[in-house]
């Protein structure tokens, strides 16, 4: 983006000159143009004029020597460049510029968008949020009034209809009383300032939902628009609309390179249309045409995110008519959060309505930078010059050296890249834009898309592309010589910094007598990435804890401390309780141990076996027994 900081303008002012002179006189040099062109009738922002500083200073052919600090007349000579050149309507190179600093000063990416546009919106809020937090209502007027404030805020914050419209009105505050009833706002009034306006985010959200449900089954929704079919209209539109604007683009830069190639073979026609600016004209359209994929890309982005969007909230409302059908009561833990989905989702409806709105208007207001090409270049002129040219398309180009590829091993130093070996081969960032290097520095500033098809040449961490394999064997034998001569053509056409994004380069200035120390060119600033940090809390926190804003709260407290003078502490121990305290014990857990003989072993001993005979008796009175041991001898078993 163009950066007009006073520390770029001080290198330019300064040899020795202090800081706080050097702001000043920037400061009254870009003051004193901005009252010139006034004078002559023409309102130009600071940023252009600051920009327009920057490209006088940075053409040779001006002759401004940052070695010594300007004196009046050279400042006067300054004022004087920066005027002529920014009066002259008719030059496409001050519409590029207007158009570089229009589209940086009103273009951001699609997150900073968001981010911003939520930002104000909360902003705006601020005050009816305040007055709702703040309130101390007692009497039931004040809360009655209370409660139609909530009414506004949730309409307000939702950006489903007007606070002023009766039927909206009656129809949120139908819908929030079904969550938050009148007869709560006493709970509501005790709870912290932020307790309160999270409760008030999360009452807007449920109560949107619920007027987005009664939509849907045709019960309600009054006031709301039709967002998924007001985005489903506009996405195509916006989209064709940019489509035959790029178009018209595209071809009216077509013509202009074939031109500019017929002029490179015949030099006599160089003289001829040195007044008409073709490569400025060429210039301006290519940025255009840049400015516009821009555009167009993010609005693809948005037609994606509204399609998955639809989607979701389709099935959204499904499931809560799934959850809901015909009964009387349903549990809020399961309706609640659906709710509060839906009301996200048509936040986000609503921004992209925003978004494809800013992205059209700026669409709209970029058009406004192209009318020196009807003054310079009518039809007829053009038609006379085309006469016996053949008008290349970039894609007819490119498919005419598709097969000519660079053969990677005559260059051994360097590092050449193609799409069957490369890994992210097509979001590589390329130098100038994807614009032929060699084409541009050898033909004085033609602008000829690269084929990276041929192969990418990755020299000092960056990366080349040329519309032809002799231009890429040319530039490979000598890469600085080129790159300085496109750096000193960016000097002569300041729009060429924005448009081939060399702002690297011209990031810093040097002093003319140091550039022989450079190798008579300007490098480069190295980029790193580094990260810092720092505690969260450096000084010890100084909110007292025990502060207490309530009167009704302190006399609580005082009237608790008087009864605690009035009262006495007993305390009793029993025997179970007496000197009871913790103990530990430490022990060692047993192991298994076991032991090995040397030699195993065993006995075995006879089984006694005794008998007694005559027991039960005979014919004899008295029984006479007789014991019979039939015991083997141990030698025997």
């Amino acid at each position: 983006m163009i950066q007009a900081r006073i520390v770029f303008q001080e290198s330019i002012i300064k040899a020795r000159m202090p800081p706080t002179q050097a702001e000043s006189v920037i400061k009254n040099i870009i003051r004193e143009i901005g009252q010139e062109c006034a004078a002559h009738g023409e309102i130009v922002s600071e940023t252009l004029v600051a920009f327009m500083v920057k490209a006088v200073v940075l053409d040779p052919s001006n002759g401004f020597n940052m070695d010594r600090t300007l004196i009046k007349s050279d400042v006067q000579k300054l004022v004087k460049h920066c005027v002529t050149r920014l009066l002259d309507n008719k030059n496409p190179s001050l519409d590029t510029i207007k158009m570089q600093v229009y589209f940086d000063m009103n273009y951001t990416s699609r997150e900073e968008f968001l981010e911003e546009h939520h930002r104000v919106l909360e902003s705006r809020l601020g005050s009816v949020m305040r007055e709702i937090t703040d309130n101390r209502a007692c009497a039931r007027e004040e809360l009655e009034s209370l409660y139609r404030k909530i009414v506004s805020y949730v309409l307000l914050r939702s950006g489903l209809g007007s606070p002023t419209d009766i039927k909206i009105v009656r129809e949120a505050t139908a819908a929030l009383q079904s969550v938050f009833p009148q007869a709560e706002l006493g709970t509501f009034l005790t709870l912290s300032k932020k307790d309160k306006e999270r409760q008030l985010k999360e009452l807007t959200m449920i109560v949107t939902g619920i007027r987005l449900f009664n939509r849907d089954c045709g019960k309600g929704g009054e006031g709301i628009d039709d967002l998924p079919a007001i985005l489903h209209e506009a996405i195509p539109a916006t989209t064709q609309h940019i489509d035959s604007q790029l178009q018209i683009a595209q071809e009216q830069a077509y013509r202009y390179t074939a031109i500019l190639e017929k002029v490179r073979q015949n030099p006599l026609m160089s003289v001829q249309l040195q007044p008409y600016m073709l490569k400025e004209a060429l210039y301006n359209v290519r940025q255009y045409e840049i400015f516009l994929q821009i555009i167009l890309s993010d609005i693809i982005t948005c037609a994606q995110e509204v399609e998955m969007m639809i989607k979701k909230l389709g099935a959204q409302l499904e499931q809560l008519k799934m959850i809901v059908k015909s009964k009387t009561a349903v549990p809020t833990s399961q309706v609640f959060p659906i709710f509060i989905a839906l009301s996200n989702l048509w936040t986000s409806f609503q921004d992209e309505t925003v978004l494809i709105s800013v992205l059209s208007n700026l669409t709209s207001h970029l058009e406004a930078f192209l009318g020196a090409h009807e003054l310079l270049f009518p039809e007829k002129v053009l038609r006379g010059l085309l006469d016996g040219v053949t008008v290349k398309t970039d894609v007819f180009r490119m498919r005419e050296q598709m097969e000519d590829r660079v053969n990677a091993e005559d260059f051994r130093k360097l590092e050449w890249l193609f799409p069957e070996t490369t890994a992210n081969f097509d979001k590589l960032l390329l130098q100038y834009r994807g614009f032929c290097a060699y084409t541009f520095a050898t033909t004085d500033g033609l602008l000829l898309p690269g084929n990276s098809a041929i192969g990418i040449l990755k020299y000092k961490d960056k990366y080349y592309t040329f519309n032809s394999r002799d231009a890429a064997y040319s530039f490979a034998e000598n890469p600085e010589n080129y790159i300085n001569l496109i750096t000193e053509k960016a000097k002569k056409n300041a729009e060429l910094i924005q448009l081939l994004e060399l702002h690297q380069q011209f990031e810093t200035l040097i002093p003319y007598s140091q550039v022989k120390d450079v190798d008579k060119h300007i490098k480069p600033i190295t980029k790193c990435e580094s990260g810092t940090q720092t505690d969260t809390h450096i000084l010890p926190p100084t909110i007292v804890r025990s502060y207490e804003w309530n009167e009704w709260e302190l006399r609580r407290k005082a009237i608790k401390l008087a009864n605690l003078r009035q009262k006495v502490t007993h305390s009793v121990q029993t025997d179970l309780s007496h000197m009871r305290r913790e103990n530990g014990s430490q022990v060692y857990s047993s192991k298994d141990a076991s032991t090995q003989s040397m030699k195993e072993g065993s006995t075995r001993v006879p089984r006694p076996q005794v008998y007694i005979a005559g027991l039960r008796g005979g014919r004899a009175k008295t029984t006479c027994g007789v014991k019979v041991n039939l015991t083997r001898a141990i030698d025997e078993t």
